[in-house]
């Protein structure tokens, strides 16, 4: 029985990775796809499925629920969009005219939001999609909110804005607890949910959620150890890999940096080749314009030509470890077979192994479903990715998030 995944049909339901066991299924019962793995050669053959323009201004954020199979989108038109990525059809629209919306996060639940607002006030608001109601507000801010994060423990969320960072919990209005910063912060959780991160500028710190009070332990400057003035690095985002490993480091500007999360004075990498988000003098950013595949292993960002760049950080890792580096910066071809032998520099560059072509205008905003092999890109419009499966051999929609990870 043959299933298609993509967003032009459905098969009458999602399919998920389960547990092999000896007990026979009913006759007429699909069983699920196994997992699959997230190699260079399947990111290579994504491609744009469909493309929806439901926007008239530029989406702000996107942003996936637990089981991936939905994603909400915000934008500048103050427009919320629910989008069912299993048959690829816009689900809801809502609007927040009055209050502005940015930054759109799902909860643990399916049915609920959390935004910052971008008019009126600063306030968070606890959304419910499926009654267009507030469940609740959180007051505190009083600038605008520019970073907003779930904890992948619990139902507590971080929040950051120009005068703080704070942590909230969705089940009361009253801020769990609040640090003082000077500047724009860009927070994260780890993976355990124990840990977040705090970026500044250039300046990293870790903290401990249980006594981030006590201030962190660990600052960091991102770049020093390639020899990167960490004042030159204005961070947009951050989010660790899945393994907990290694730290993303977004920019809008020509570069990402890549920071070992265990030891964050080591900058690894500096990801370079893809066309630069600024336009003029401004840096146009979103906050994600780039994001970790799910695996941890490569790295994926928009770009201001619309196409969308991959760089494949564990082979870097490795042929590191293994000495295989150019010795100048410059010299490296933009595309190869998915070897990264040719593309890592001594001076911890590193070029993409492939580009996807995407949109006609710009991608600035990136993000990877974080259990089905799906991705989304956005300026004004959205585009759903899927792999070929003419080149790939696989479904749209299989499970790899279990086979996958490390």
């Amino acid at each position: 029985m043959s299933h298609s995944h993509g967003p032009d049909g459905a098969a009458g339901g999602l399919h998920t990775t389960t547990n092999n066991t000896s007990q026979s299924q009913p006759q007429g019962i699909a069983q699920p796809p196994p997992p699959v793995v997230l190699t260079p050669a399947l990111l290579e053959s994504l491609k744009v499925s469909k493309i929806f323009k439901d926007n008239t201004q530029a989406i702000n954020s996107i942003h996936f629920d637990d089981t991936g199979t939905k994603c909400v989108t915000s934008a500048a038109d103050e427009s919320l969009h629910v989008y069912d990525c299993y048959t690829g059809k816009l689900e809801k629209t809502l609007f927040s005219k009055k209050y502005g919306v940015n930054l759109a996060r799902f909860t643990h639940r399916s049915t609920s939001v959390v935004y910052a607002s971008t008019k009126e006030d600063d306030t968070l608001r606890y959304l419910s999609l499926h009654d267009n109601k507030y469940i609740r507000y959180f007051r505190g801010h009083e600038k605008r909110v520019t970073s907003l994060e779930m904890s992948p423990l619990d139902d507590q969320f971080l929040a950051g804005s120009q005068d703080t960072v704070r942590l909230w919990d969705l089940r009361s209005p009253n801020c769990q607890g609040a640090l003082s910063v000077m500047g724009q912060p860009v927070v994260a959780f780890d993976p355990s949910g124990l840990v977040f991160a705090v970026a500044l500028g250039g300046t990293l710190r870790l903290y401990d959620v249980k006594s981030f009070d006590q201030g962190p332990f660990v600052t960091a400057m991102i770049g020093e150890s390639l020899g990167i003035s960490h004042t030159s690095i204005y961070a947009t985002q951050i989010e660790f890999s899945s393994d907990g490993k290694s730290l993303l480091v977004t920019t809008g500007s020509d570069a990402h940096y890549i920071v070992d999360a265990y030891t964050p004075s080591v900058t690894m990498f500096k990801l370079v080749g893809h066309n630069t988000n600024t336009f003029g003098n401004e840096p146009f950013t979103s906050g994600s314009e780039a994001c970790w595949t799910p695996d941890g292993k490569c790295v994926v960002s928009g770009s201001r030509d619309g196409d969308i760049y991959v760089w494949d950080i564990s082979k870097a890792i490795a042929d590191q470890a293994a000495g295989l580096v150019n010795g100048s910066s410059g010299n490296a071809s933009n595309s190869t077979n998915g070897s990264t032998g040719n593309l890592l520099q001594s001076n911890g560059e590193l070029r993409p192994f492939k580009t996807l072509k995407a949109h006609g205008t710009p991608s600035h905003i990136v993000a990877f479903n974080p259990k089905y092999l799906m991705m989304v890109s956005g300026s004004t419009e959205l585009a759903f990715w899927e792999p070929d499966p003419n080149a790939s051999g696989v479904d749209a929609l299989q499970d790899f998030s279990k086979g996958g990870r490390y």
